[in-house]
């Protein structure tokens, strides 16, 4: 029997230089429009962008309040107490401006306010029992693709680990892919966030359920991200990179949501969980590590990624070309002075135990790696990177 590829996505994209100014004239895509929650971070409204968007919105006749209190990495009870302080206002629409954590927990208030509720009870996979409110999504970062998956991913502190919600009721209205919004980021941030596309691609070209819909997004998102992250953190400024790298995490979403993510992700989860480091970061150090664990399995698909990266591989064998992207890989993390050393965020020896214990609970995402991970290969993986 042939497998099927089932793909969903965002309603509508409108993508392009300066495009969020087109809002007001694709807000019908939405629906009947009157009032707005725009959920966004300090940083959008310290560069206007937020206000912007409001006077945008009140030309047209619509209401909309604002708030700016979603954590980095937010946690269950931060989306909890924002849900409290907005759950008796009445919104035709909400609209996520900022990371992927402000577009995460744009969706989960969404689905919140029809669903009532805790977000403890949506945790896993189609467990969202309808539609939420409609959303209009607005990435700033080149990163986590949220903006076209039907996935947030929430932090539980007191299991230490972050957890995902996965449901076709959170995908969004409506989403504005705008370069001009990511000029600003700072290095760290655009290093972070570039390597976490990167990630979220590369996994879904290898993951056990990559098929021939999530390979073209992967294998595109492979190429323009190559091709842009060092020049987007050298130089911020240029548009083109930017450009790049934004197409370039969309289409990374649109390949994750196909595929999904495997190990990689699974074992970042406890660093982020219990050490709080920041995701796209926790990705850049493990990739390396958990691919060369992969590479018996995974030689011919790598060596195709070589093509894509445009790596120079001649007359190689597929071995080689597959060794060359994690050489690649581990070039960029120097360049983008990402840190190797786990111990620099606190991590000591004694914690590797519990945390392969904490990753081998992300099953969802471990179904996905092509080679099993026993507890004693995460416990290796995480020590490799205490050993610097």
């Amino acid at each position: 029997m042939q497998k099927l590829y089932p793909f969903q996505t965002a309603g509508h994209i409108v993508a392009g230089r300066h495009s969020l100014q087109s809002l007001g004239e694709h807000l019908h895509l939405v629906g009947s429009v009157r009032s707005a929650l725009l959920i966004t971070q300090p940083s959008m409204k310290a560069l206007g962008a937020a206000d912007e968007l409001v006077k945008q919105l009140a030309d047209k006749g619509i209401r909309a309040d604002m708030i700016t209190s979603i954590l980095p990495e937010p946690t269950i009870h931060n989306i909890e107490e924002v849900y409290r302080g907005i759950a008796g206002e009445d919104y035709d629409v909400l609209i996520g401006l900022g990371g992927g954590s402000v577009l995460d927990a744009t969706k989960i208030l969404s689905v919140l306010k029809t669903s009532g509720g805790s977000v403890r009870e949506l945790l896993g996979t189609d467990l969202v029992k309808r539609p939420g409110i409609p959303t209009i999504l607005i990435p700033t970062t080149s990163g986590t693709g949220a903006e076209v998956t039907p996935n947030a991913i929430v932090t539980l502190p007191e299991e230490e680990l972050k957890v995902g919600i996965v449901s076709k009721h959170m995908l969004p209205r409506l989403v504005f892919i705008d370069p001009m919004l990511t000029l600003g980021l700072p290095k760290p941030i655009t290093a972070a966030t570039g390597m976490d596309a990167f990630t979220h691609s590369l996994e879904s070209f290898i993951s056990n359920k990559a098929n021939p819909i999530s390979d073209m997004f992967a294998l595109e998102s492979i190429r323009l991200i190559s091709s842009s992250i060092v020049e987007a953190y050298q130089n911020g400024s240029s548009v083109d990179a930017r450009e790049n790298m934004l197409l370039g995490s969309m289409y990374g979403g649109m390949a994750l949501t196909s595929a999904g993510t495997a190990a990689v992700h699974a074992l970042a989860y406890p660093l982020g969980g219990k050490f709080k480091i920041a995701h796209g970061v926790a990705n850049s150090m493990l990739l390396p590590h958990v691919m060369r664990f992969n590479m018996d399995a995974i030689t011919e698909r790598l060596s195709r990624v070589a093509g894509a990266m445009g790596i120079e591989v001649g007359n190689v064998s597929q071995a080689g070309a597959a060794e060359k992207v994690v050489e690649r890989i581990v070039e960029w993390t120097k360049t983008l002075e990402i840190p190797q050393d786990l111990r620099s965020f606190g991590v000591q020896e004694t914690d590797v135990p519990e945390m392969a214990v904490s990753a081998s609970k992300v099953t969802r995402l471990l179904n996905n790696n092509p080679k099993v991970l026993s507890l004693a290969d995460m416990e290796a993986i995480y020590h490799r990177l205490l050993a610097h």
